[in-house]
């Protein structure tokens, strides 16, 4: 069974989308974790975000449930409970007790999963889960109307999925205010004027409260941690290079601050819960080769930015492959001005550009249809500078899986 939702899942989940079916299904079938929830919607961020939450409230001793989108290898991946991911056993089981009902009602690879998910959590009881969005917010699967929500964030607002979601920040923003709930505070990160307008308008609307996630300060880098000052806190801590997970960080400083009243810690299980191991594939460092998903311009921007602490004055080789709908005229000039050279490829996925994908750029930057054989290429030709694989989270994933069983990884 696990297979089969592994297929289930590879399956094209962007395009035109309507919840008719999902709608149907959840009324019909009551579907709702019973648990409180954070909700996380968002363009950049939303993963780590909960990463960090999910840890500080283990410290603190709750029983915590995490759904993560996408997952990268396995379906378990996406659903955690106590800080452990759904087993085989657990997903075959509650799968075959509801797949004639997601059949039935015509359910999506992601809505099934989402299903699972709060399927799960129904069992487990957690005493609080983090849910992110898979994409926007108002038409997302993980957005039910009788959730228990207790805190909506939206990490930041940029220009992605626009097929999809909107061709403007303003119709993103709008998608993304979706989870927004009468009464319930919402969280923001520092986003342009125009998506804060939107969100604080929403949330008025709701009676919801607002605030914005404080600016950071003081941070600075040492080689046990990347240090800063939030709010009153002095010398937080994260397990990371990357700059941008600060930003990450404070969101869900101010988060758990939110909630502190339904949900007290102490300062200790907040410190050692920012210090978690940081999740794959975000400025994750094997030897000289480097993973990092940023898959859109906001996120390459963030990326671009840790560049000179990856390279410790070393040149950088970039592998670049995206999806065919993201917008690589912003993302390739923003690398390509902080780097060596950029070498094109491409990955399994239906939606990942090809060769003639790239046609405007082939002047630029060569194309290489074999992503192992380019890494290693590089690899060869480069031994002591930096390997920076980009572009895409799943396409980091599935190089990253395949130079492992080929021995390019320490």
């Amino acid at each position: 069974m696990v297979k089969e939702l592994e297929e289930l899942l590879k399956q094209n989940r962007y395009g035109e989308y309507d919840r008719d079916n999902f709608d149907r299904y959840s009324s019909k079938k009551k579907l709702n974790p019973h648990c409180p929830i954070i909700h996380i919607a968002g363009s950049n961020g939303k993963s780590c975000v909960a990463h960090f939450l999910e840890a500080i409230y283990k410290e603190a001793g709750y029983k915590v449930g995490l759904f993560l989108s996408p997952s990268l290898y396995e379906a378990n991946d996406s659903i955690r409970f106590d800080g452990k991911s759904i087993t085989d056993e657990e997903l075959s089981k509650i799968y075959n007790e509801n797949c004639k009902d997601f059949e039935k009602f015509g359910l999506t690879s992601f809505e099934i999963l989402v299903a699972l998910c709060y399927r799960y959590f129904e069992q487990k009881k957690p005493d609080i889960a983090i849910v992110e969005c898979g994409m926007g917010g108002v038409l997302d699967a993980t957005n039910l109307e009788d959730l228990d929500t207790r805190l909506s964030i939206v990490t930041s607002v940029s220009l992605e999925h626009t097929g999809y979601l909107g061709t403007t920040l303003s119709q993103i923003a709008l998608h993304t205010a979706g989870i927004i709930k009468a009464e319930v505070p919402v969280l923001v990160g520092r986003l342009d004027d125009e998506s804060l307008g939107i969100l604080r308008d929403e949330a008025k609307s709701y009676n919801s409260p607002f605030t914005i996630v404080e600016r950071f300060y003081f941070d600075h880098l040492t080689e046990e941690a990347f240090l800063f000052d939030y709010g009153s806190y002095k010398n937080l801590g994260i397990n990371t290079d990357a700059y941008y997970q600060i930003r990450n960080a404070s969101i869900a400083v101010e988060a758990a601050y939110e909630l502190r009243h339904d949900f007290p810690y102490e300062e200790e299980a907040l410190r050692k819960g920012l210090m978690v191991a940081p999740l794959p594939l975000r400025f994750e460092q094997s030897g000289n080769i480097a993973f990092d998903g940023a898959q859109n311009p906001e996120a390459v921007e963030a990326l671009v930015r840790c560049i000179p602490t990856l390279a410790q004055g070393r040149p950088v080789h970039v592998l670049f492959a995206s999806f065919r709908e993201k917008n690589i005229a912003v993302e390739l000039p923003t690398i390509a001005n902080a780097v060596s050279d950029i070498t094109l490829t491409t990955f399994t996925h239906p939606l990942a550009r090809g060769e003639n994908d790239y046609f405007l750029y082939a002047g630029d930057h060569p194309f290489e249809g074999d992503a192992l054989a380019a890494l290693a290429h590089l690899k060869e030709q480069f031994p002591d500078d930096i390997l920076l694989v980009t572009g895409s989270l799943e396409f980091c994933a599935e190089l990253k899986a395949k130079a492992k069983k080929a021995g390019l990884l320490q």
